[in-house]
C-alpha cells in the first residue's frame, strides 16, 4: 500500500498531465482549425469585396471630361468643318451650341452618346457658345469665335422681292464673284413653287445662273427663292454671306405675239384675246429678232440713242413714250410719235425695235403704245416670228425660253 502509494506520487508531473493536455490540445485544435478556417475565407471574402468596393470607388470617383473642337478661347476657328463635342468617362445628357447672332447648330450623337458632331458647319465671324451636359456632371461651357472670310461674293436676284411679274419671268441671279464650283453654289440655292412643279437652274456663264420650269409658270403661282449662300466657296478664298428667303408672285398670263409678216401684234389675257394692234419691226438692214422674248424692263418715257447699240449716230430720241425692254442688246416694244401713223400695219421701219403707234409726252390714252404699255407688266411674254431674223439669244435678256428643256436641263450644275 505505502509503496503504491509512493509509486503513485513518483509520478512526474508532466506525465500526470499529459492526457488533459493532449485532451485539451484536441478539444482546442479543431475550434482554432474551424476558426481559421473560418477566418481565412471570412479575410479573404473581404478583401476581394473591399477590392470591388474601391474599384468602383475609383470608378465613381473619375469625372467626365469634355473636349470641345474647336477648342475654348480659340478667336479665329475655321467654319469649314463641323464642331465637334467629345466626353470620356461618361456619357452626354444635352449639347447645346448657340451663336451670338441668334442661331443654334443642330448635331447628333454617336451611338454611345460620347461625341456630338453638328449637322452643318459653324458660320463665319460668329462667336459660339458650347454647353455639354454628361451624366451626373455639373455642365461644361466653352466659347469660341470663327474667323472672317477674306473675299465675299452675293447675288442679285431678279425679279424684286414681293413683286408680281408674268408668266415668262424666271428667276435671275447676278453673281459679284465668278463663280468656280458651281456645284456648291447651286446646291445652297432653290426654287420652288405653289403649285408645284420642276424647277431647275442653268448656268449661262460663270456669273449668272437662272431658274425657270419646262413651261411658263401658272398663273398665280407663289415662288420662293431660298439663297443659303453663307459661307459657301464659289472659288477659292471666295465665300458667300447671303442666307435668306425671297417670295415672287405671277399674275394673270399674259402673251403677245408680233408677226412682222402681217405687222400686227395679238395680245391674250388668259388665254383669250385681249387686244389686237398694228405694229413696225426692223427694216431690212436692221431685221428684229425671232423668238420668245421677256419684258425685263419698263419706262413711260426713256431716252434711246443710237450709238449705245453700235448705230453711230443714226438717232437721238429724248422721250420715247412707253418703252419696254426685251434683250440686253437693245430690242424695246414701245410707242412711236415720230412715224407716220400709215406706216403701222403697213411697213417695218424701225432699227429693230417693235413700234406702235402713240403720242408725244406719253399721256394720251387712246393710242396703241399707251394701251399696251398700260395692259403689260414685268416678265409678259412677247413672242416675235417671221421677222427675217435669227431667235434670239437665251441668255440676251431673260429669254431662256427659246431653250428646249432637255438643253436647259443640261446647264444645269446638279
Amino acid at each position: 500500500m505505502g509503496v503504491s502509494h509512493i509509486s503513485n506520487r513518483s509520478e512526474k508531473p508532466s506525465e500526470r498531465w499529459s492526457r488533459r493536455g493532449i485532451l485539451t490540445v484536441l478539444g482546442v485544435v479543431p475550434a482554432a482549425v474551424l476558426t481559421g478556417c473560418s477566418g481565412s475565407a471570412g479575410a479573404a471574402e473581404s478583401a476581394s469585396s473591399g477590392g470591388a468596393s474601391a474599384t468602383a470607388s475609383v470608378k465613381a470617383a473619375k469625372t467626365p471630361t469634355v473636349t470641345v473642337s474647336p477648342a475654348d478661347g480659340t478667336k479665329k476657328a475655321d467654319f469649314s468643318a463641323p464642331v465637334t463635342v467629345t466626353v470620356t468617362d461618361g456619357t452626354f445628357a444635352t449639347v447645346e451650341v448657340t451663336g451670338n447672332d441668334g442661331s443654334t447648330l443642330a448635331g447628333t450623337f454617336n451611338a454611345a452618346k460620347t461625341k456630338w458632331t453638328s449637322t452643318k458647319n459653324p458660320y463665319s465671324g460668329t462667336k459660339y457658345t458650347v454647353a455639354a451636359q454628361a451624366q451626373g456632371a455639373a455642365a461644361k461651357t466653352a466659347t469660341f469665335t470663327t474667323k472672317s472670310p477674306g473675299e465675299t461674293f452675293v447675288g442679285y436676284f431678279t425679279p424684286e422681292a414681293n413683286s408680281t411679274s408674268g408668266v415668262g419671268m424666271p428667276v435671275s441671279i447676278n453673281f459679284t464673284h465668278a463663280v468656280k464650283d458651281r456645284a456648291a453654289v447651286q446646291k445652297a440655292i432653290t426654287v420652288t413653287a405653289e403649285p408645284a412643279v420642276e424647277v431647275v437652274g442653268h448656268w449661262f456663264s460663270d456669273t449668272r445662273l437662272d431658274f425657270r420650269p419646262e413651261t411658263y409658270w401658272a398663273a398665280g403661282t407663289k415662288i420662293t427663292l431660298s439663297l443659303r449662300l453663307k459661307d459657301v466657296e464659289g472659288q477659292d478664298g471666295v465665300y458667300g454671306i447671303q442666307s435668306k428667303d425671297v417670295i415672287f408672285h405671277i399674275g394673270r398670263e399674259q402673251i403677245s405675239t408680233v408677226d412682222l409678216s402681217s405687222k400686227e401684234m395679238v395680245v391674250k389675257r388668259d388665254g383669250k384675246t385681249l387686244a389686237t394692234y398694228p405694229v413696225s419691226g426692223g427694216n431690212a438692214q436692221h431685221t428684229t429678232w425671232s423668238g420668245i422674248m421677256v419684258i425685263s424692263e419698263r419706262f413711260k418715257q426713256t431716252r434711246m440713242e443710237s450709238s449705245t447699240v453700235g448705230l453711230g449716230d443714226e438717232y437721238d430720241i429724248s422721250d420715247v413714250p412707253h418703252a419696254q425692254r426685251l434683250t440686253t442688246s437693245g430690242t424695246f416694244v414701245h410707242g412711236n410719235y415720230w412715224a407716220s401713223t400709215s406706216v403701222f400695219g403697213h411697213e417695218n421701219t424701225s432699227h429693230g425695235c417693235v413700234g406702235l403707234h402713240d403720242a408725244k409726252g406719253a399721256n394720251n390714252t387712246s393710242v396703241a403704245g399707251y394701251k399696251f404699255y398700260d395692259s403689260s407688266m414685268l416678265g409678259d411674254v412677247v413672242v416675235v416670228k417671221n421677222s427675217g431674223e435669227k431667235t434670239v439669244a437665251a441668255d440676251n435678256g431673260l429669254n431662256g425660253w427659246n431653250l428646249s428643256w432637255a438643253d436647259w436641263k443640261a446647264g444645269s450644275a446638279v
